[in-house]
């Protein structure tokens, strides 16, 4: 692995992030895992390949290494999004599932989480800031789309099976209201489960950057993983036809966010 993230440079308006795609964890830290943990269970498995070339000219900016290592999802402070609800830490402890990931005795220490701050979390956010900022030079205005799956049951974050799309804005706080009107939008058209601002309202980077007065948009998408695996389990194999029948669905979402950006830049 050259480094903690990819940047492909696209030449449009709207940036992807992808904060758990990455499967990388260094020996070192490998070596204290249990067996649960080295199942990695929590990644967004594929979303690269379902949002590769979806559309032309997105910039995507992918971590490389595994949220057990640092979730880059979360604020580096270690403060919770959601405080009273379950959820896992800035370095996870367990799985979704509240299961132990780490040996006993080989957790990580305050000296690792700040380390890993340093080495991962840090270098991926001044990636997509930087991109950010070009493409906002550029068009006027940069959209972030973050980019993300789970699975579809867990009873430890929340009730019921998850809908398809669950889109993310905090409200309505981190971008303009036409930017989550075409999201939501097209989810509600595509005629699969969709909820807006559900139990997934956008994380720390959806936040975070979500400046829409300063020409920043950002919006989170949470896929169910059944929308596109074979099976949420392992090997949690990319289902051809389930992605052949999504990636349209997305591709309509982020056009629509395309041609918007000239009237967004217009209004700053």
């Amino acid at each position: 692995m050259s480094g903690p993230f990819i940047v492909t440079r696209g030449d449009g308006p709207i940036v992807l992030g992808m904060p758990h795609v990455g499967t990388h964890v260094p020996a070192e830290i490998a070596s204290r895992l249990n067996d649960e943990g080295r199942v990695l269970r929590d990644t967004d498995w594929h979303i690269e390949d379902l949002y590769r070339d979806v559309i032309p000219g997105l910039t995507v900016v992918q971590a490389t290494f595994h949220r057990y290592v640092i979730d880059a999802n979360r604020d580096p402070s270690g403060q919770s999004l959601y405080p009273g609800a379950s959820t896992t830490e800035l370095v996870p402890t367990t799985t979704f599932d509240g299961t132990p990931i780490w040996q006993a005795g080989h957790e990580p220490t305050t000296e690792d989480i700040a380390h890993r701050l340093a080495t991962f979390h840090a270098p991926y956010h001044a990636a997509l800031a930087a991109e950010l900022d070009r493409v906002r030079a550029r068009h006027g205005v940069a959209i972030l789309y973050d980019c993300h799956s789970i699975r579809s049951v867990i009873p430890w974050l929340f009730e019921g099976t998850l809908p398809d799309f669950n889109t993310g804005t905090n409200n309505g706080a981190t971008c303009d209201p036409a930017i989550e009107s075409a999201v939501a939008g097209e989810a509600a058209k595509s005629g699969r489960t969709n909820i807006l601002n559900g139990r997934f309202k956008g994380g720390w980077t959806t936040r975070h950057y979500g400046r829409p007065s300063e020409g920043l948009h950002a919006i989170q998408m949470e896929l169910a993983q059944s929308s596109h695996l074979t099976t949420e389990a392992p090997p949690f194999a990319l289902d051809a036809s389930k992605t052949a029948s999504l990636r349209p669905i997305l591709a309509r979402m982020l056009t629509r966010l395309t041609d918007l950006a000239p009237t967004l830049a217009q209004k700053r």
